[in-house]
């Protein structure tokens, strides 16, 4: 199995919107509560998410545009958690770059199978 680019860049955007719903989770509602089991909570959920259906190894197996939406969700979920940060610029860069490495990694996986 060859590392492409884009398998580099799409583990940098998981690790990334795993860190940003964290983050999201720490500062956009009150702490301790609910603040510290949304910090916690989302990027659990999103991991959960990402091994059971999208991972390269995922407990079941579905169809890509299953995948794409599993993966949609995750990502606009950060996205949408950078942008309530007041991060705008930055979740814009962060939607964009993952919606061109999703289509590209959407067109390779369903020419191979």
């Amino acid at each position: 199995m060859t590392i492409r680019v884009n398998d580099v860049v799409r583990f940098v955007l998981e690790i990334a919107a795993f860190v940003i719903l964290a983050l999201w989770g720490f500062f956009a509602f009150p702490l301790p509560w609910p603040g510290i089991l949304i910090g916690i909570g989302a990027p659990v959920f999103a991991i959960l998410l990402w091994a059971l259906f999208r991972s390269p190894k995922a407990v079941f197996a579905v169809d890509p545009f299953v995948k794409a939406l599993v993966e949609i969700a995750i990502f606009s979920s950060a996205a949408l958690g950078l942008w309530q940060l007041g991060q705008p610029i930055l979740a814009a860069v962060f939607a964009l770059v993952a919606a061109v490495s999703g289509v590209l990694n959407g067109r390779r996986e369903i020419t191979e199978s």
